[in-house]
């Protein structure tokens, strides 16, 4: 049964769609815990939510790369005595450029983010969900894990179809005991993440049209998993894309995603 006042945990909260899930499950009454490798900008809106939606909220930096942190993190949630509730893994970003041109560190702390950490996390908590008979998980996946990969952000599309997988899997899993898994998966969102992968000239070409507010994309991803939805793509054209590649045969779709990659990854 749902708690008077459910916890969510929110990974990557201090920006983007992570903050705008913050401040969705905060007007709609939920304490949080937000953490992110930014304190500052982690306090700033923990003091924000909390005047505002008068909310419990709770700080815990923490860097997913650390192959310790997911431990370091479910530690200092059981010292504070915190069940979570609604976990939304939202962290992530993009290495761009060639596969190549990295150095395996780089790539090793890339998979330890999207990959790796939002898995573990979600084995550490969904225990406690079970048995409580109540729980949400929502994976911030992506458009790109239900299309062909591109050149440039070469593990970017790997890892997101590995969520929405995982999410199907761990939903079904999980039938009739009311904790529901969702990958949630946007196209173009505006927030930093371009401006951290130095792509914002190319993608500020893109058509507006092609474009969703986080604040749109959290709306859904909270509809959707309150539904029981295991996938939800965001968007009406990011449905419409979607259906035109799942109808292509491989080869043109691979043609159409080497062309258009060109307009929104940095390839070299």
């Amino acid at each position: 049964m749902t708690k008077a006042r459910p916890l969510s945990l929110i990974t990557g909260a201090s920006a983007g769609i992570g903050a705008a899930f913050a401040r969705a499950l905060a007007a709609r009454g939920h304490d949080l815990v937000l953490t992110a490798r930014r304190t500052d900008r982690l306090e700033a809106l923990a003091v924000e939510l909390h005047d505002l939606h008068r909310v419990n909220t709770t700080v815990l930096t923490n860097d997913l790369a650390d192959p310790h942190g997911v431990e370091q993190l479910c530690t200092a949630l059981g010292e504070r005595g915190l069940q979570v509730d609604w976990l939304i893994n939202n962290a992530g970003y993009g290495v761009p450029g060639r596969f190549d041109q990295s150095d395996w560190s780089v790539h090793a702390d890339f998979l330890r983010v999207l990959v790796t950490a939002p898995t573990e996390l979600a084995w550490r908590l969904v225990r406690g969900m079970r048995e409580r008979r109540y729980g949400r998980i929502v994976n911030v996946a992506s458009l790109a894990g239900h299309v062909p990969g591109s050149a440039g952000h070469t593990l970017y599309a790997a890892s997101k179809a590995y969520m929405i997988k995982f999410s199907q899997s761990l939903a079904l899993e999980n039938l009739g005991l009311d904790v529901n898994v969702c990958a949630l998966c946007p196209g173009f969102t505006y927030s930093e993440f371009h401006d951290v992968t130095g792509t914002r000239a190319l993608v500020s070409k893109m058509p507006s049209f092609m474009w969703q507010r986080a604040e749109a994309v959290v709306l859904e991803g909270i509809d959707a998993v309150e539904r029981g939805e295991a996938v939800h793509v965001t968007g009406r054209f990011n449905r419409t894309v979607k259906g035109l590649f799942k109808l292509m045969p491989d080869r043109m779709a691979l043609k159409m995603s080497a062309k258009q990659s060109k307009r929104y990854r940095a390839q070299d």
